[in-house]
């Protein structure tokens, strides 16, 4: 109601931070509405299982994106979010512009600037796209909602053309999933974050996260400009090979003349300029240096149809200096493992005002329930068919009769009866 009540043009505020338990998606609205020109909008999200791919209706729901559950998971969370924020700006004739965007931990942080433009407004379409992913394999490929094209001194805005794929893999034959829209531009502003990085690195005594603030800004810096990325686990399990080392795979995109950059939402990441045809062949190269066995591969399988194919490149693996990038080089702290067990967001308040039960406690309470249910007395009234063959060593934990069995034992006993003439 504050954002609301503060959306006149003298009266909106200069920086606004949402940082909400769950999503924030409810105050997206009054936001963008109340924030100043050129002000600085900070959100935070930590519902990642809607944002990851858990719940893609619910994030539909939330975020106007359906989220997919694939490698590249968190980074798509951020450009979902930005997506929402510049789709509800696109409502009050205003638009985003990325400064920073995060994905660290448990949740995901982005700071963009709001302005007002009805012609900037306009190339928002442009700057969203659906997302084909491919089941099998995990190609993924994207398809830009509209088109800005320049005509003399103005700009054409047209829709956009597609389909952007078939409607199969062609590496794999697999299906696709489609998800999305989402941010296709880029998630950062590289002079904003150098500044912000010197800023840092002058003042290191100021905060006590400093060393990792430098060594994610500095990931950050290195960064394409590229949506989205692979990972070497799921590229090798795709062809169902050894996995390279990240040094090999990068000398080889370097090698074959293309970009390549790690990712700071996620430690094996590869974002390239490289297209996914290059890429295969490249894991096709490095499968013949490392062969599998062709015999075991079903014929449906996504590496069946892979391997199938002779690559069109012949890949050097022979390791560069330029792949080892200078954060790796400096040992800087870039990615922070948990610092204790169970730790992360924890459970939400009661309405009552009590304290919610512990992830911990909660996994206690459920550990071993089953052995410890009470026993199910309806199977007594059958037979054991195990103790009556001799077999069945459970004695009274058994959920069947072994009384049943005794009595009809005795009734068959001829020994057990007295039939012997009276005199």
């Amino acid at each position: 109601m504050l954002m609301y009540n503060r959306m006149g043009r003298n009266d909106r505020f200069d920086v606004i931070d949402l940082d909400p338990y769950g999503s924030p998606a409810i105050f997206l609205d009054a936001a963008v509405q109340s924030i100043g020109e050129g002000g600085l909008l900070c959100v935070t999200c930590t519902d990642m299982a809607v944002l990851a791919g858990n719940n893609g209706e619910t994030c539909y729901s939330k975020y106007g994106s359906m989220s997919l559950k694939s490698k590249f998971c968190h980074e798509m969370a951020l450009r979902i979010l930005l997506h929402s924020l510049d789709l509800r700006a696109n409502c009050y004739q205003r638009y985003i512009v990325p400064m920073l965007s995060i994905s660290a931990d448990f949740y995901i942080r982005v700071f963009v600037r709001v302005f007002t433009g009805q012609a900037k407004v306009k190339m928002s379409a442009s700057k969203q796209a659906l997302l084909y992913n491919c089941v099998g394999c995990g190609t993924y490929h994207l398809q830009r909602m509209g088109r800005a094209v320049p005509h003399g001194n103005n700009m054409k805005y047209s829709a956009g053309t597609g389909p952007a794929i078939g409607a199969s893999c062609e590496f794999c034959q697999q299906k696709h999933q489609v998800g999305g829209p989402i941010w296709a531009e880029p998630l950062h502003d590289k002079t904003f974050v150098q500044k912000v990085l010197d800023a840092s690195e002058r003042n290191p005594e100021r905060f006590k996260t400093s060393d990792r603030i430098e060594g994610m800004l500095s990931m950050v810096t290195e960064e394409l400009d590229i949506p989205l990325y692979y990972t070497l686990d799921s590229l090798s399990s795709a062809v169902r090979c050894n996995t390279p080392s990240l040094l090999q795979f990068r000398s080889a995109l370097l090698h074959a003349g293309h970009k390549v950059s790690l990712s700071h939402a996620c430690q094996n990441a590869i974002k390239t300029n490289a297209s996914p045809s290059v890429i295969w062949d490249i894991m096709r190269c490095w499968e013949k240096l490392n062969p599998v066995k062709r015999e075991k591969l079903s014929e449906t399988s996504p590496a069946y149809h892979i391997l199938g194919t002779e690559p069109r490149i012949q890949a050097n693996f022979e390791v560069r200096q330029d792949a080892n990038p200078k954060s790796r080089r400096m040992g800087l702290k870039r990615f922070q493992e948990n610092p204790e067990a169970n730790w992360g967001p924890k459970a939400r308040a009661k309405a009552g005002g009590g304290i919610s039960t512990s992830l911990e406690e909660r996994r206690k309470q459920h550990q071993n329930k089953r052995k410890g249910a009470p026993e199910d007395t309806s199977f007594k009234q059958f037979v054991c068919k195990k103790y009556k063959q001799g077999s069945c060593g459970l004695g009274d934990s058994c959920r069947y009769s072994h009384s049943l069995v005794d009595s009809e034992v005795e009734s068959q006993d001829p020994s057990a009866t007295d039939n012997t003439p009276a005199s």
